[in-house]
């Protein structure tokens, strides 16, 4: 059965096959013909479309729902829509004025859009439970707090520390009490997600940030339910850190390389999953490419499967076709007839788009690009956006700036041209300044000036 086999690979066992995984968030609604805000706003449509990927994906573990915006908004945050996409966060409370919500703000469990998702979560543990370990996903006290606090949250962990480690102290308090809520609606595993780790360095992280993480760790295995860490962009040199914190399991997507972070968490004894390309393979790839790219990981692997879990980087997009997430389960399940089939073949690319690169030495100012993987959903991607667009009236006479999405062909086309291997990455003037590091205005500032001279 699925559930033991991910309960075998997090208490670090060895398997039968590697388990699998599909983070399909508002991909669901997809199956099923709702949009993204249709199953994020009504139970009914949100359990019929996880029941659909439970048919076609056979996963031997799913999540609930993937959505980092759901104690955001209870906490004040003003939500953008959108119709496939999770919602962003694009106003934020304390933007202006530094402030900490007070402890009687924490979610109560009939907050918001938590009576639905626990509505949702005992429904498919009744139907799926025994054979599928559902994953109960809570937004991390780091992501939690700049959508608090907004960009200048970064700026703060130089300038007031005292105040960073008072609101990650209330996020802290906000993701125990997402956990509780999740572990008593019978979770098998709670996942902390929190994209914006890799961006922040790992000793800053180690010194400001790091004890909510563990703390929270701690509550979920002292309940004994397993505990998952989930970071986007480039977190290698964040393992370490993160490992620190004590979670059975670590989630990572396409900006690190698997192999070499399994090096890392094994020397730990945790578990670590992932990390399906989400566009240039699920989304733009046919069904060759994805058996492929498993194929490929599992013979990676041979040896080392303990303590590996495969599923995408991160939530799948809304519009990956169907027959591309059933051949990677296919090849997972069944890896030597996958293997002949895809023996001879090669994986296309995007060499063949045409891309011109600007004439940066020409231009009449500096040229900002900012290359993404989505800046709707991903939310370092959005933060890194916004330290440019919140402050562009006042920069807007020394530079322009662009924005690239890399689940678009001809913007992934742009960034494989640039060189560039992880994202979100702020080049200007075609260098790269900013890599997986989101600037402060100062920063930002000083980097386009030095373009001028």
């Amino acid at each position: 059965m699925g559930k033991e086999l991910i309960y075998k690979a997090l208490r670090h066992e060895e398997t039968e096959r590697v388990p699998w995984v599909p983070f399909a968030g508002v991909h669901a609604g997809k199956l099923k013909g709702y949009t993204a805000k249709e199953i994020l706003l009504d139970a009914d449509k949100l359990y019929e479309s996880l029941m659909e990927v439970h048919k076609l994906y056979t996963p031997d573990g799913m999540p609930v729902v993937f959505d980092l915006q759901i104690e955001a908004e209870i906490l004040g945050c003003k939500l953008l829509w959108a119709e496939n996409n999770p919602p962003s966060v694009r106003k934020h409370p304390f933007a202006a004025t530094a402030g900490v919500p007070s402890d009687d703000k924490i979610p109560k469990i009939t907050d918001g859009r938590i009576p639905m998702v626990l509505d949702v979560t005992k429904r498919l543990k009744e139907s799926i439970g025994e054979d599928t370990a559902i994953y109960g996903l809570i937004c991390g006290p780091l992501t939690l707090a700049s959508h608090l606090r907004g960009s200048d949250f970064f700026m703060d962990m130089f300038l007031d520390p005292d105040y960073i480690k008072e609101l990650m102290e209330f996020c802290k308090k906000v993701s125990l009490k997402m956990a509780e809520y999740y572990i008593d609606a019978g979770v098998d595993v709670v996942a902390v997600v929190d994209p914006l780790v890799s961006q922040v360095s790992p000793d800053s992280f180690e010194a400001q940030l790091s004890f909510a993480f563990s703390e929270v760790f701690d509550y979920i295995r002292e309940r004994g339910v397993f505990s998952a860490f989930f970071v986007c962009g480039n977190a290698t040199n964040q393992m370490k850190v993160m490992c620190d914190t004590h979670p059975d399991s670590i989630h990572v997507d396409e900006n690190v390389d698997l192999l070499a972070a399994k090096d890392v968490t094994d020397a730990y004894n945790i578990l670590i999953g992932g990390n399906i390309p989400l566009t240039t393979t699920m989304l733009f790839g046919n069904q060759q490419d994805n058996m492929k790219f498993i194929i490929d990981m599992l013979d990676q692997f041979k040896g080392r499967e303990t303590n590996l879990i495969i599923s995408p980087g991160c939530d799948m997009p809304y519009d990956v076709p169907i027959e591309n997430t059933v051949a990677v389960a296919q090849a997972i399940f069944h890896p030597d007839d996958c293997r002949k089939f895809v023996e001879n073949y090669s994986c296309g690319g995007f060499e063949d788009i045409e891309i011109e690169i600007p004439d940066y030495e020409n231009l009449e100012k500096p040229l900002v690009e900012l290359f993404t993987l989505d800046p709707d959903q991903c939310a370092a991607c959005t933060y890194m956006v916004r330290s440019v667009t919140d402050i562009y009236d006042e920069i807007k006479d020394m530079a322009d700036y662009v924005v690239y999405r890399y689940n678009i062909k001809e913007d992934i086309a742009r960034t494989q041209k640039m060189g560039l291997s992880n994202l979100p990455t702020m080049c200007i003037n075609g260098k790269p300044k900013f890599i997986s590091i989101i600037p402060s205005k100062d920063e930002l500032i000083e980097a386009i000036k030095e373009e001028m001279k």
